[in-house]
């Protein structure tokens, strides 16, 4: 399925994988979803793509720093990056460099959320992002865990430009979603109760799997950890992993 033509904007669009070790990454990854890698090259610091059948799913990057943190980076959707990190500074974001060219495929920013999660803005050229969606072992859901759920939302309703839908909000469950009922491409969950004390909000991604408690075992046969045991849910069967380098990530039912 073809991701990015009929995303609004705000929609998560890319995805990248930050690791300490892109071998190790490739290995898992392919070995768990069916993906094949491209090297990165030298100009573009490593950075390297994820792809499944042909179809690009992800980027793949080593770690700049000691201090950078092993993650899956989200991008959101934008028509013009400039404007995005201009409304995003005003809206109490923290710009971790200014926007940045990235050949003819696109521009780009990243910043840190009035709550602490990192998120990127995508001006897409050449590249239009991730070209798979809702299948077995590509993308199927976004989430922000959000430590301030309601500033979380007020900011990537200024900031991103979400045409935000509160689908739940009662004492055991908020949530938000960009787009409302089947249209929804992503979401933010009230996870100040879910997250440890000392930790900022963060976006999760959500990969499809035909089989997610397959899936599951596999995860720890190639060496990753299972964070969340699969459970049932009105959206699918559902639980969080964590890769060999420690980078969480969520597997949901797709194709049921």
């Amino acid at each position: 399925m073809p991701a990015t033509p009929a995303l609004p904007e705000g929609a998560p669009i890319w995805i990248d994988l930050n690791t300490p070790d892109v071998p190790a990454a490739v290995s898992f990854y392919g070995e768990l979803f069916g993906w094949e890698h491209t090297e990165g090259s030298a100009e573009f610091g490593g950075y390297g793509t994820f792809t499944k059948n042909g179809a690009a799913i992800a980027g793949s990057m080593p770690l700049q720093s000691p201090e950078q943190p092993a993650m899956w980076g989200v991008y959101l959707k934008t028509s013009d990056v400039d404007a995005a990190l201009a409304r995003a500074t005003a809206a109490g974001a923290t710009a971790l460099f200014p926007v940045h060219p990235v050949g003819d495929l696109g521009r780009f920013t990243f910043v840190i959320d009035p709550a602490g999660a990192g998120v990127g803005f995508w001006e897409a050229a050449r590249h239009t992002g991730t070209e798979l969606v809702m299948e077995a072992g590509a993308p199927a859901w976004y989430e922000l865990m959000a430590k301030d759920y309601d500033a979380s939302v007020a900011f990537y309703t200024e900031a991103a430009l979400w045409d935000a839908h509160v689908m739940m909000d009662t004492p055991e469950m908020r949530y938000t979603t960009l787009g409302k009922d089947r249209d929804a491409v992503a979401g933010i969950y009230d996870a100040a109760a879910t997250l440890p004390a000392e930790a900022p909000g963060t976006w999760r991604v959500y990969f499809g799997s035909d089989d997610v408690d397959a899936s599951f075992e596999r995860v720890k046969t190639l060496g990753g950890a299972v964070a969340e045991e699969p459970r049932d849910s009105p959206y699918g069967r559902w639980g969080t992993a964590v890769d060999p380098a420690g980078v969480p990530f969520n597997i949901i039912g797709v194709n049921d």
